[in-house]
Order: structure tokens, then sequence, then C-alpha cells
């Protein structure tokens, strides 16, 4: 990690203005890739403002050998930087993009009589390409459709001009039922295949009003001419083309040239919705899933997906609709949040995508809720392995008087009350709460250690610093420091230590992974309460019995008690026990009490 001197370096000569900065670690690996509009103020708040900083980020700067930066005119060309670095080499700690599969496109060939096909992968050179299409089924429709409407050839013969003069090939079963004009045999020219090629291009863009435009215009002519059998047929392909239209038609048709982009998150997810608009209709979708690494902001988790989908390029002209105010992009584009009409409705689809998405592969409807919780916790804590069996102590006296201690277990998220165990302090004199957490820790664990019973993969320390730091030695001494996770949490402000770490970590009070922490903290509280009243009843009593015998001192009393515990043990103890105990005389004395008690029991 940077030493304060580097850090106070590094901070000296950040510039102000706009900027890419990455950072380093001891391998020489590219672990972060950040813009700021303030070089110098964003790389501070890693390293002067650690408090506000959660685990993960705390982690890594923890990791960060040495910083690199890059300066650029404004935030947007940081912007375009940042996204390039992050493609190009994938830092550990940047935001995870999920989106692995492969959307369909159609492809309208580059060959003479173009055909029509569906394809998953853009080949330069092979023709135009339209799309990507989430729903495969009703791209599949569209092309069939299209074939339909314009007797788009299905073969792929390869019809040069010289070859169909030649006479290669011969007409198929689709030019006899009537979806192929048969241009392999020369029955249908160039010039009107390539017409009606025009038309599917047009409505493959969502520009269904020139092919509305060119059918009427065709209609008119036949009829002119009284061609009535020619103006019928076009008749029937400009009512599939209303069809179509009818179908891909989304909101008013006058809304063009747009891009909608939504995002939704639930915890350290969020799926982001793209939508292309010409014309009223949508001509292309894509919907990508994003896992959060830090804690970045729903603008920037947007504005990497933005830049994600246009790899390719991306029209600055197009306005552009979100869910979220996007001021990065406001001095680009237009750029809204729209309330109402009808571009809030297609916010409203597009949110629907996104939430479909998100919660579609969403495992934790397969879990149950403790496993859920768990999962949330290891991550929360940066744990290695799920904290399926937890273990919480917590100490309990009364100015030192009593001094009794509790362990509380957790296994799969559920109380496990058969391993609940109390504890007597056998070692400690007086209030002292970090010793004696030094010694039931000590015990617990030296106890398991010799039956070979498997570790918690969790201790919780109901306290502050000084206790963990306690319940660490205790670790430390029986040789298993590190070996098993542990935590402390402090009541007043329910702060989380590690140890070795002065910071303290701050769940969100929300969170059901603090909520779990705090259920576990309480339940351990009180079960050392109720032990601790249970132990100060039972003494309360005994001493009350005892003072109640006659010819009985503090000092024969004590005696006594050290000797049988219970009064009862007392009352039934031989004379040659008593006496031995407290000697002849007394012996003999508080022996004949208890007989003479026997003999008559109404005389106590």
């Amino acid at each position: 990690m940077l030493d304060h001197d580097s850090i106070r370096a590094l901070l000296n000569v950040l510039p102000g203005s706009p900027g890419v900065y990455r950072f380093y670690s001891a391998e020489n690996e590219l672990i972060y890739v950040g813009k700021a509009k303030s070089l110098r103020k964003r790389v501070a708040n890693y390293f002067t403002n650690k408090k506000n900083l959660d685990t993960k980020t705390r982690s890594m700067v923890r990791k960060i050998e040495r910083a690199e930066y890059t300066l650029v005119n404004s935030e947007y060309e940081a912007l375009l930087l940042e996204n390039n670095l992050i493609k190009e080499n994938k830092p550990k700690y940047n935001v995870l993009l999920r989106d692995d599969k492969t959307y369909p496109f159609i492809c309208l060939s580059a060959a003479d009589f173009p055909t029509l096909t569906t394809t998953r992968k853009i080949e330069k050179g092979k023709g135009e390409f339209f799309g990507p299409y989430t729903s495969g089924r009703a791209m599949h429709s569209l092309v069939e459709s299209l074939r339909k409407t314009f007797f788009v050839r299905t073969c792929d013969l390869n019809l040069t001009p010289k070859n169909i003069q030649a006479g290669k090939f011969k007409v198929c079963l689709e030019y006899h039922i009537g979806n192929c004009k048969g241009p392999c045999e020369g029955k249908q020219s160039a010039e009107e295949y390539d017409a009606s090629i025009a038309q599917i291009r047009n409505i493959l863009r969502g520009n269904f009003s020139a092919v509305k435009k060119y059918y009427q215009e065709k209609m008119l002519q036949a009829a002119t001419e009284l061609q009535f059998e020619k103006a019928q047929f076009l008749k029937e392909r400009y009512e599939s083309v209303l069809g179509l239209e009818k179908k891909s038609l989304i909101v008013n048709p006058d809304i063009n040239n747009l891009d909608v982009y939504t995002i939704v998150r639930r915890d350290n997810r969020a799926a982001v919705n793209y939508m292309s608009i010409l014309h009223g209709s949508v001509i292309r979708t894509r919907t990508i899933e994003l896992k959060t690494v830090l804690d970045e902001t729903e603008e920037e988790l947007l504005l990497h997906a933005l830049f994600t989908i246009h790899e390719q390029g991306w029209d600055e002209s197009k306005e552009i609709i979100c869910n979220i105010e996007l001021p990065t992009l406001q001095s680009y584009c237009k750029v809204s949040v729209p309330q109402r009409g009808d571009k809030k409705h297609l916010i409203d689809l597009s949110l629907k995508n996104a939430w479909h998405t998100l919660t579609r592969y969403d495992e934790n409807k397969k879990e149950k809720p403790e496993l859920r919780i768990l999962k949330k916790l290891q991550e929360d804590l940066s744990l290695k392995e799920l904290p399926a069996h937890i273990e919480c102590f917590d100490n309990s006296n009364i100015q030192g008087t009593n001094p009794v201690a509790a362990m509380v277990c957790y296994k799969n998220g559920r109380p496990s009350k058969k391993d609940y165990r109390h504890f007597n302090i056998k070692t400690v004199t007086g209030p002292n709460d970090f010793a004696s957490m030094y010694e039931i820790v000590y015990r617990r664990y030296k106890r398991m250690q010799e039956e070979g019973t498997p570790f918690p993969t969790l201790i919780i320390i109901d306290g502050g610093k000084g206790q963990l730091s306690f319940a660490c030695q205790a670790l430390k001494d029986l040789g298993v420091y590190g070996q098993i996770p542990i935590i402390s949490i402090a009541k007043n402000l329910e702060e989380l230590f590690f140890p070795g770490d002065n910071d303290p970590l701050y769940l969100d009070k929300k969170s059901e992974s603090l909520k779990l922490i705090q259920q576990i903290r309480d339940d351990t509280h009180n079960f050392a309460i109720t032990f601790h009243r249970q132990k100060r009843s039972k003494d309360t009593m005994l001493k009350s019995q005892f003072e109640e015998l006659k010819g009985v001192g503090p000092a024969t009393r004590k005696k006594l008690v050290a000797h049988f515990k219970t009064f009862k043990k007392v009352k039934e103890a031989s004379l040659e026990e008593l006496t031995s105990v407290i000697g002849i005389s007394k012996g003999k004395s508080l022996w004949a009490t208890f007989q003479a008690e026997k003999d008559n029991p109404g005389n106590k």
C-alpha cells in the first residue's frame, strides 16, 4: 500500500481538472480505472475519507502500490477513455458486465438477389445487419412475413447474371407454391427484386411510411392503367405492410430517432435496458446485466452500459430519454426524464424489460431466505467462506460479582440451541470484561481443538475493539488466529470492527446482514443476562439460608459454601463430613440442629 509520504506526493501533483486515474497493485496489475471532474479531489477521497468507504473499497485501497493518471478536456472525454480502458483491461475492482448472451440479428446478404437470414455473428462484408432482437421467435416471424410479402428467395444459389443466362438453375417448390418469382430462371428481373429489397430495408429500419407510399403510388398507377389484377395484388401487399407496422408500432409514429435507457438496481446487481425508436417503432433493443464491485452510482452504471451498447458508434444527434438524470451528457445531446405522455410510456416499457432481466435469473427466488441473508453477510464482510456456522460471545456481571459469560450458536442462519453454552468465569476476579472475554474464547476453542470439532466460520464478539483484541489474543495463543474470521459489534453506533483495522465498518441500518448480526448479538446478551440472574438468585437464596443458621458466622459460612456448594448438601451431610470442614464443636452443633428439624418438621 502507498505510504503516507507517497500519498502526499501524489495528491500534490494531481491537478484539479478532468481526467482518468489508474491504480496498480504491487504485482503491477491494473486493479481499478476511474474518471473524475477533479482528479485531486476524487483520488484524495480514497486516502483521506476512509470512514465513508465500504469494505471492498478499503480492501482495494490497501492493495494500491502506485497510481497513474491521464488529463482530458472534459468529463465526457474522461468517460470515453475510462470505458475503453475498462473494456481493454477488465480491472478487478471495476463494474462487471454480464452480457455474454449473443443476441440474434437479421442479415440482408450482399449477394446478387439478396437473401434474408438470421445470425448471431456479425461479419463485415457479408451484408447489412439489423438488430439485435431479444426475442428469437418475433425475429423469425418477421423474417417469414417479409419473405412472403416481398417474394424473397430462400435458396443459397449463386445467382450471378452469367449463371442465370447459362441456365444452370431450375425453379424449385417455392416458385410453384407462389413464395418466389423464380429469379434463378430469369422469371424476375434484378430491378424488380431490388425494389422489393429496398422496401424490406425500410421496414427493418422502421420506416414504414416510405413503404406505404410506394405501394399507394403503384396501386394508383395500376388502377389508372386498368390493370385491376395487379392493383389487387398491390393492395394485398399494402395491407401486409400495414399488418407488420401494427405489430411493431409501440407509440405515436411521430416519435422518431429516439433512444431509451432505463436502469433498475437491487443490492449489487443492476440491469440496463436500451431501445431505439424510429417512427414510433422499436427497431433495436438490448438489456445487459451489471454486477457492482465498489459503490458505483446509478448514473455511473448507466453511462458504463451506454458506451458498452454503443461500442460500434453512437449517433449524438439522437434524443435520449432515461428514468434518471444524466448531467454528464447534457452538453452533448438532448437528455430528458419524461413524466407523462408517450415518452413516459416508453420509459415504463423499458423498465418492464429491465426488471424482467434482473429477476428472471434471480437465484434469490430459488433460495431460502436464510441462505440469501448469509450470502449477503459473506459479501458485506468480504468472507472467503459462507458463514454457515456463527458463534457469538458476551459477558455479564454486576460490579464484578457473579461473573458469567454465554456463547450462542447459529447454523445456516438459524439458532442452534443445543449448541448454546454458559460459562462461569474462573480465572478473573473483579469487573474485567477484557480478561473474561479472553478466558471464555480460549476455553471454547481449546476444547474444540482437543475434541477435533470443526471451528465456526465466523466469530462475533459483543463489544468494541478492546474485547475484540483480547479474543484475538486467545486465538493467537491457541495457534488458530487467521483460521477463523472474527469481528466485534459495538452497541452504541452498531459499528463493526475487524482485527487490525482502526476504522469501523458501517452497514446499512436496513440491511438484512446487519439485522442478522444484531439478532445474534441480542440473543447472546439475553442468554448471558438470564444465566447471570439465575446464578445471582441462587447465591442470594443460599446466603439467606445460611444466615438463618444459629451459631454460624461469616467464616464458617464461607467454608460450608466452598465445600458443599448448596444448602441441601449441607443438610444431608454426615456428622463426620461436617466436623471435617468446620471443626468438631461447630460440626456437632450444626448436625444436631438438622437432626432436630428432621424429628420435628414443623419446628424450623
